[in-house]
């Protein structure tokens, strides 16, 4: 049973959480709940912080409760997060977790977001594929199946999840996730979604503004791209994937990106966009390397 269903207490942290309303999910008043749902809770606000980038703050708050698998996942996560260059020792300690506990919900988040950053991502797979019922665990797969350029497996798992949760959150981000790669009268859909959730002022994030950005360079409105990323850097100057988005939407128009490209190494130097960028330098230059022109005096 998914513990974060719309009809339990948690809706509304782990709506916040998903909306990237992190600062919410901190404060959020949690007193009142359930013992049952005491842990659950205390994991959201321990992800809050790590995608806040609170990274010593969130290992510190799980120190010496290892013991307890859902904390060992976050202080994996957080771990892998803090410094992914330097990741190999915690990547062991989430195999070891995996094995003990792989029908652990925040094991197979947490561990499953680890090994899918790690390269593994058909482990990843493997491992959230035994969920039962999450929304979470469908959402980072469609996820995982986008970034493997699977686009007709994401579809097939973001329907598959409609069928059983109409109103959803997830759900409703995971078909206008979907629809970004399928393309045509998609991009328009996908905006539409984007749109409510950036321009709601209880549902306004960094996360959703560079969305609805993304839509509008995807349907080639260029101004009303960079509007939204100007005010996406506006409430977080260092987001990654907010610079990693204007360098992109800058690039397009010609305009110089060397000063955002520095921004983003020192910000985030695994960043998923500097390392397709260096990985496809390296391939043209093996390839500049075999080819050997020859010219006719």
């Amino acid at each position: 049973m998914d513990p974060y269903s719309a009809e339990g207490e948690l809706v509304n942290i782990h709506t916040a959480f998903h909306q990237a309303q992190y600062g919410t999910v901190v404060d959020f008043d949690t007193s009142s709940f359930s013992p049952s749902n005491t842990l659950p809770a205390r994991v959201l606000k321990l992800r809050a912080q790590i995608a806040l980038g609170n990274y010593d703050e969130a290992i510190s708050g799980v120190q010496g409760e290892e013991s307890t698998p859902d904390l060992a996942a976050v202080k994996a996560f957080a771990e892998y997060s803090k410094d992914p260059w330097d990741s190999e020792e915690t990547v062991q300690a989430v195999e070891q977790l995996v094995q003990q506990e792989p029908d652990n919900l925040n094991v197979q988040l947490l561990c499953g977001s680890v090994l899918a950053n790690a390269g593994r991502k058909d482990e990843a797979l493997a491992l959230l594929s035994r969920h039962q019922g999450s929304l979470d665990a469908v959402a980072l797969i469609v996820q995982i199946y986008l970034q493997q350029n699977r686009t007709d497996l994401a579809a097939r798992e973001a329907k598959s999840a409609r069928g059983f949760a109409q109103d959803s959150l997830l759900v409703n981000l995971a078909e206008p996730w979907v629809g970004l790669r399928e393309g045509g009268e998609k991009y328009q859909q996908a905006f539409y979604v984007f749109e409510e959730l950036a321009q709601a002022p209880a549902s306004t994030s960094p996360t959703s503004l560079i969305a609805q950005a993304v839509a509008e360079l995807h349907l080639g409105r260029l101004p009303e791209s960079e509007v939204a990323l100007q005010q996406a850097l506006e409430k977080q100057p260092e987001h990654p994937d907010a610079i990693a988005n204007s360098i992109v939407l800058n690039t397009i128009l010609g305009n110089e990106t060397e000063e955002l490209r520095a921004r983003l190494g020192t910000v985030a130097a695994k960043h998923e966009f500097l390392v397709g960028v260096q990985a496809r330098r390296e391939a043209f230059a093996a390839a500049c390397e075999r080819y050997n022109p020859k010219f006719e005096p």
